[in-house]
């Protein structure tokens, strides 16, 4: 089959892997309530900033989501809200101070024809991974129950790619369950390196073209990427 070229609409709406922990790796979220919290919060966020979260996942001492956003400029001041309104919520609950988390969220622009399921499949089976549960679904506070079992929440919009699963709902269902079975273990090495995004040569040269760095700046410089 011939080779066609993709288009990326770079200036539109962008995909990303985003990521951040307790400070010194302490825990964050030490009951359901805090987590119920934190989901309030994001929730908020798509609601109000247009923000689209396909999966998710919160553990003890972090976090992952994988989002699509229209604006990429606005990543920092989303993460930035979200980040404050949590950390009031938590110091008021346990009359704590300092500083909760380990600096600033970590952002990983994604191509979504290429890794958008992977990373999903990655972030929903941290707690697998962990040993927490032995199938994703168990877990209560990730986006996984809503694509095994149609369960929905107010955070998970269905990830675009979902339909190619199958014709039917439950079809789609079963596939997605055996395909979270099939983790790859070069994948916990690429989707934790956040220096790099993800995604075709051509995805990466369009990325420089339009922002000149790897991904929005997070507040902190990115490095460029030079292309001879």
């Amino acid at each position: 089959m011939p080779y066609t070229a993709r288009s990326y609409n770079i200036t539109g709406s962008l995909i990303y892997h985003i990521f951040n922990r307790g400070n010194a790796k302490n825990n964050i979220f030490h009951d359901n309530e805090d987590c119920n919290r934190f989901i309030e919060i994001l929730t908020k966020y798509t609601r109000q900033r247009n923000l689209r979260i396909y999966h998710w996942v919160i553990m003890s001492n972090h976090y992952h989501l994988l989002l699509a956003l229209d604006n990429p400029k606005e990543i920092s001041s989303i993460m930035a809200g979200i980040a404050r309104s949590y950390v009031y919520y938590y110091h008021k609950k346990y009359n704590s101070v300092g500083h909760l988390f380990q600096g600033r969220f970590k952002c990983q622009a994604v191509e979504k024809e290429e890794y958008l399921l992977t990373c999903g499949r990655y972030i929903e089976r941290n707690p697998i991974n962990s040993g927490i549960v032995q199938s994703a679904a168990e877990y209560s506070f990730s986006s996984a129950a809503y694509y095994i079992y149609g369960k929905a929440d107010s955070l998970t919009e269905e990830n675009p790619l979902f339909v190619t699963f199958g014709l039917t709902a439950e079809e789609r269902r079963l596939k997605y369950q055996n395909f979270l079975l099939e983790f790859d273990q070069k994948e916990e090495k690429i989707f934790s390196d956040f220096e790099k995004p993800l995604g075709s040569g051509e995805f990466l040269r369009r990325l420089v073209l339009e922002r000149g760095v790897f991904m929005p700046r997070n507040g902190r410089p990115r490095r460029k990427i030079v292309y001879m």
